[in-house]
């Protein structure tokens, strides 16, 4: 049995974007990776938005709640993907880490974000080809 890769998507509210690419993780890869999610400030609620967007891929994240980013979080994790949390992100050595420049939902109606849903599919994809040609 190979151990599974371990998953953590941060931005500054785990709201939207770490959201969605966590939904998209757990929707893609299955029980083959473990996926965390988590905000440097997190917000009130996942936005609407977003939930309505992935929705529409026939994912439902509407359950999902914006959690803190901990220590911890970061080492459980053998991916830290960052989305725009800057300098507030946790560095521990030994972790592979990758920044997704990608446009922040917030605010933002369905239509805005689906650019941005799409974009985080696409990075999402190519990470699971990275974590399969490594197991």
């Amino acid at each position: 049995m190979t151990i599974k890769a371990s998953v953590l998507f941060v931005c500054v509210h785990n709201a939207g974007r770490s959201q969605m690419a966590a939904g998209y993780l757990r929707h893609l890869a299955g029980d083959r990776v473990e996926v965390r999610s988590a905000g440097t400030e997190p917000g009130e609620q996942v936005n609407p938005a977003a939930v309505e967007a992935m929705a529409e891929e026939g994912i439902d994240i509407s359950a999902n709640f914006p959690k803190k980013l901990t220590d911890e979080a970061v080492k459980e994790s053998d991916y830290v993907i960052t989305m725009g949390c800057g300098d507030t992100c946790p560095f521990f050595p030994g972790k592979i880490y990758l920044d997704w420049p990608l446009d922040d939902p917030a605010g933002q109606g369905v239509a805005a974000v689906r650019p941005i849903r799409d974009a985080v599919r696409a990075k999402v994809e190519a990470l699971i080809a990275e974590i399969d040609a490594k197991a």
